[in-house]
C-alpha cells in the first residue's frame, strides 16, 4: 500500500526543510516569517466557503493544512513537538471538553453547554473565575470587527453595565429594524466615510473596542 495523504505531506515538508537537499526558501523560513502566509491562506479558504465553491475549497483547505504542517515541522526540528503530538493534543482537548458526548455528563441546552465549556477551559488553564478578566483572552492579531463582536458578546453574556460607552438600547432597536443586507450597507458606508477622511477604519474600531474593554475591566 502507498502512503496516506498526510504521511506523504509530512515527508514532503520535511524534505523541503532538509538543510542539505531542501528548498532554499523553505529552509530560510521560521514561525514568524510565514505568519502572513497563514493569514492569507485562511482568507482564501473563507472566500471559497462564502462562495460555496467546493471545487476550490479542497485546494484551499490543503493550503491551510500546509501551514500547520510547516509550523509543526519547524517545532519538531527545534525539539518542541511534532504534527502527531499536535493532533493528539487537539483530539484530547475535544474529548475533554465534550463530557456529554464522550463521558457521562449531560447538558440540557446550548446555554448550559457553553457554561460547561468555559468552566472546563478555566480548569485547564488552572485559574479560577476570580483570576479571569471580564473579557476572555483574544488573539492580538484578531481583525478589529471580529474583536469588537467578541467584546460585545462578552458584554451581553455577562450583562455588563456599559454606561455611555455603548447605546445598548439603540443596538437592540437596530437589530430589530434592519435586515442583514442593510447592516452590511451601513458598515460599508462607515468604511467609506473613514476613507474619505483618510482614516483607517480598522485602527479606529480596534482602538474603541479596546477602550471599551479597558474601561469595563476597571469597573
Amino acid at each position: 500500500m502507498g502512503q496516506t495523504g498526510i504521511a506523504a505531506l509530512l515527508e514532503t515538508v520535511a524534505s523541503l526543510r532538509d538543510p542539505k537537499h531542501g528548498c532554499p526558501w523553505d529552509i530560510e523560513q521560521d514561525h514568524q516569517s510565514i505568519t502572513d502566509c497563514l493569514v492569507d491562506e485562511c482568507c482564501e479558504l473563507l472566500q471559497t466557503i462564502d462562495r460555496g465553491d467546493m471545487e476550490h475549497m479542497e485546494e484551499e483547505l490543503g493550503d491551510v493544512l500546509l501551514q500547520v504542517v510547516m509550523h509543526a515541522q519547524m517545532a519538531k526540528e527545534a525539539g518542541h513537538f511534532d504534527f502527531d503530538s499536535v493532533c493528539h493534543e487537539v483530539n484530547a482537548k475535544l474529548v475533554r471538553r465534550h463530557p456529554h458526548v464522550f463521558g457521562e455528563g449531560k447538558v440540557k441546552d446550548s446555554a448550559a453547554l457553553m457554561e460547561q465549556w468555559e468552566a472546563i477551559k478555566a480548569a485547564e488553564k488552572k485559574r479560577g473565575p476570580e483570576t479571569i478578566g471580564r473579557f476572555k483572552d483574544l488573539p492580538p492579531q484578531l481583525p478589529s470587527l471580529m474583536f469588537a463582536q467578541d467584546v460585545y458578546k462578552q458584554i451581553v453574556k455577562q450583562k455588563m453595565e456599559t454606561g455611555d460607552l455603548l447605546d445598548l438600547e439603540g443596538i437592540a432597536q437596530t437589530k430589530a429594524e434592519l435586515e442583514a443586507e442593510t447592516l452590511g450597507a451601513r458598515l460599508f458606508e462607515i468604511a467609506a466615510a473613514c476613507q474619505e477622511r483618510k482614516l483607517d477604519s480598522e485602527t479606529l474600531l480596534r482602538r474603541y473596542a479596546q477602550h471599551v474593554v479597558d474601561t469595563l475591566e476597571k469597573k
